[in-house]
């Protein structure tokens, strides 16, 4: 099968009422942000927050009744698992679910809380790899791809279908990429209603598996990425090939670009989404100055995410911004030292998050104290004052990059 046009308006038909019909909103608060005129997709707001639902659905209800007896098979440890699982119960198929033995438990109980069978087996998805083929052989089981799958990639592109007829104003569009489904699929979709649309992949930098493939290189794929959606080292041949053919250009996204737009689609837009769902955001933040002048469609692709992470990645960028403030101060060890600190900060209008002494550090005279304080401020600008403030009074202040980190040079 090589998947058309009519293929996805066909999974389009299918779908209509059976998932949520995600809304595709201008982000004027973005552009302020960016210079670029947005609209995004909300697929973190699916029934099992992220877009996986479509591919799994349209693969799953084009199974025979042998293959629905049967059952099914998927190995993942993220939103595809929960995906398979959900609909396979609403099929009434059988629905086996291989997972690493590092999966979240809370991952782990959600998709067995969807009627799937969990299997845990190996760290990676990579050491699962054979107890999946094991089960496929032993069960007769059919395997249900994330990416490498026609009804999958057809599912996927259901997206650009309702992104443009929605906002039909969008001239270009940045796809998180993975294996490569979600861009084969909207690629050859918008294409077909859009001949002149652009489209990029957006692709985290130490994954660049699609990047290598679409520019013949062969840069090592490895490392934590806040973006594990799509930490794939992989990329299928047919997603390739769709996307040589479709999609102008790959682009990568660091690690910090991602955390910057996890970030502002949360503090800013009001959503929240994992580090694959803005890994778009994260392109047109790295490099703005591309897609001036245009229309760009982002596909939140997935909300799934860590609320821990999430609370750091705010903290980071608070730090970033200079608004929390970790500072390094030696003085007098006697009484009233810290309270005309404290005085001096207030006066200056930042806040105390956080005191910490240090007397027994060799570096530390014998008659001295080290602090180390988290403060809160305005902004940069304001940080500056604050010490400008403590140096005024005869406090050298060192600013750290973070509480009992280095020190700035």
């Amino acid at each position: 099968m090589t998947v058309t046009p009519d293929d996805i308006t066909d999974a389009a038909i299918m779908l209509n009422g059976r998932i949520l019909r995600t809304p595709t909103l201008p982000a004027p608060a973005l552009r302020e942000l960016t210079g670029v005129d947005i609209y995004l997709k909300f697929e973190n707001l699916q029934i099992t927050s992220a877009f996986k639902v479509r591919g799994a659905l349209v693969k799953l209800a084009s199974l025979s009744e042998a293959q629905r007896a049967a059952g099914v098979i998927a190995l993942s440890a993220g939103n595809h698992a929960q995906a398979v699982a959900y609909f396979a119960r609403d099929l009434e198929i059988p629905a086996t679910i291989v997972m690493p033995t590092t999966t979240p438990f809370v991952k782990v109980e959600r998709t067995r809380s969807m009627g799937a069978d969990v299997v845990l087996s190996g760290e990676t998805l990579v050491e699962c790899q054979a107890a999946y083929e094991d089960l496929i052989a032993a069960r007769a089981l059919t395997p249900i791809h994330p990416y490498d799958d026609d009804h999958v990639i057809a599912g996927q592109g259901t997206i650009a279908h309702e992104m443009l007829e929605d906002a039909p104003a969008i001239d270009t569009l940045v796809v998180p990429v993975g294996g490569g489904g979600l861009i084969a699929g909207v690629s050859i979709a918008a294409k077909a209603i859009r001949p002149d649309i652009d489209i990029f992949g957006a692709e985290t930098a130490l994954y660049p598996a699609m990047h290598n493939a679409f520019h013949g290189q062969t840069a090592a794929c490895g490392g934590n990425t806040l973006a594990e959606g799509i930490a794939v080292k992989n990329v299928a041949e047919r997603t390739t090939m769709i996307a040589r053919d479709h999609v102008t250009d790959i682009l990568l996204a660091s690690e910090t670009d991602i955390e910057r737009a996890v970030n502002a689609l949360l503090t800013v837009q009001k959503t929240t989404v994992e580090g694959a769902g803005a890994a778009g955001l994260a392109a047109v933040m790295a490099d703005p100055g591309r897609f001036r002048d245009r229309t760009v469609g982002l596909i939140l692709c997935g909300g799934n995410i860590d609320p821990r992470i999430l609370a750091s990645i705010v903290y980071r960028e608070l730090e970033r911004e200079s608004r929390i403030v970790s500072l390094r101060i030696q003085t007098p060890d006697r009484p009233g030292v810290l309270g005309h600190i404290a005085s001096c900060l207030g006066e200056a209008g930042a806040n105390i998050l956080e005191v910490s002494h240090h007397r027994l550090f060799l570096d530390v005279p014998a008659k001295g104290t080290e602090l180390e304080l988290m403060i809160e401020t305005r902004d940069r600008h304001h940080a500056k004052d604050v010490i400008e403030t403590l140096n005024a009074e005869g406090y050298a202040a060192t600013t750290l990059d973070a509480p009992g980190g280095k020190e700035r040079q």
